[in-house]
């Protein structure tokens, strides 16, 4: 029986991981290319001159800049010759098809080959994309896109350090403006700390399998590692809504298509591993084969997959890093301690009992002949 679950959780595995291989090319080619961490913040410190509904901010950890209009007049956002690159007003958001920036902003490495047709000295050919009055893109006047970091960062990498100021330039018809902001070096945290921490706390989950399962300690453990991994799956869900609202999900609604389009296999695992926590803390039968299955697969697509936290200074939630790093820290012990307990706990159960001995019988010695010990009534030689 332990074998057929075994295998069953394998192909359960296996099958999530297909999965999760056929979806990340299509949410990659939406725009899902948002950093699990970096080590540059990017703030927006004003927009000037300030008009009524236009607001911008900074949404995928400073991957990409968000401007929101609801006014009555369009605003426009100007590429990086000048020229005419989005629209964004009360008929929606459009993209000039002749701007470079169009092609360039798509990706946040800016490596999209240019079409025959991008011009920025072209008249703009505007495409209608979206009908709403909020658009994003990536900017990279607002990154830092070399591979090596800047000199004065070289130099002395354990302090913060101002990259740039940096400005883009906006225009609402024949009104010029700006978004203005900043663009800083922000040292990252010692991530072998937080991989100790994680070691030495999963260790110790997964030492609460060598209790005997049907012993009361036993009892009390399964309850415990119950109550963690319900304790693990919520951190998961929070870290997976922090992630959607960082990306600049609005509203119930924003956050859940948010989820369901990028982060479904975060969120499902869990609420999986919450549901096997409840499951063990009501002692259930095999209880230690949902922890175990619900623990991999919450270690797995919501811990190990977030784990760039540990070593970077700014994350993808709208909480300070920090708190991000507990999180994630938090699923990989609950995820990976449980597995380690559920599995212990189900090769000890599957053990056969040793065999309790029986102690030999009792012989005596009848005219020469052993005779084995017999009830004192059923004895022929004796009287009745």
């Amino acid at each position: 029986m332990i074998r057929d679950l075994v295998t069953r959780a394998g192909l359960v595995l296996a099958g999530a991981l297909t999965a999760t291989a056929a979806f990340a090319a299509p949410a990659a080619a939406h725009g899902a290319d948002a950093p699990d961490g970096t080590d540059y913040r990017t703030e927006v410190s004003a927009v000037a001159p300030a008009r009524p509904g236009l607001t911008v901010r900074v949404v995928e950890a400073g991957a990409r800049l968000e401007l929101t209009n609801t006014g009555d007049r369009a605003v426009e956002v100007l590429g990086y010759s000048g020229e005419p690159y989005l629209r964004v007003g009360p008929d929606g958001v459009y993209e000039n098809v002749r701007s470079p920036a169009t092609y360039l902003n798509r990706t946040i490495a800016g490596d999209t080959r240019l079409p025959a047709e991008a011009n920025p000295a072209a008249a703009p050919d505007w495409r209608r994309v979206d009908g709403s009055s909020t658009v994003r893109w990536h900017d990279q006047r607002a990154l830092w896109r070399e591979s090596a970091p800047p000199p004065q960062v070289r130099a002395a990498p354990d302090r913060e350090h101002r990259v740039r100021d940096w400005t883009v330039p906006l225009r609402a018809g024949t009104e010029a403006g700006e978004i203005r902001g900043t663009l800083d070096w922000v040292p990252p945290p010692d991530a072998y700390v937080w991989w100790v921490v994680a070691t030495v706390g999963l260790l110790a989950v997964g030492a609460l399998g060598l209790l005997p399962a049907r012993s009361q300690p036993g009892a009390r453990a399964l309850a415990g590692l119950g109550a963690l991994l319900v304790l693990g799956g919520v951190a998961a869900v929070v870290f997976t809504v922090g992630r959607e609202l960082d990306a600049g999900a609005r509203g119930v609604g924003g956050v859940l298509t948010g989820l369901l389009g990028g982060q479904v296999w975060a969120l499902l695992t869990g609420l999986g591993a919450v549901a096997a926590g409840v499951f063990a803390l009501a002692r259930r039968p095999a209880a230690d084969f949902a922890l175990a299955l619900a623990g991999a697969c919450l270690a797995l697509f919501a811990g190990v997959a977030n784990a760039a936290v540990f070593a970077r200074a700014v994350a993808p939630v709208p909480w300070p890093a920090s708190t991000a790093r507990i999180l994630v820290a938090l699923i990989l012990v609950a995820g990976a301690g449980a597995t380690a307990a559920g599995a212990l706990r189900l090769h000890a159960t599957s053990r056969p009992p040793h065999p309790t001995p029986h102690p030999p019988p009792t012989a005596r010695v009848d005219h020469g002949v052993v005779v084995g010990d017999e009830p004192e009534r059923n004895r022929p030689d004796r009287a009745p």
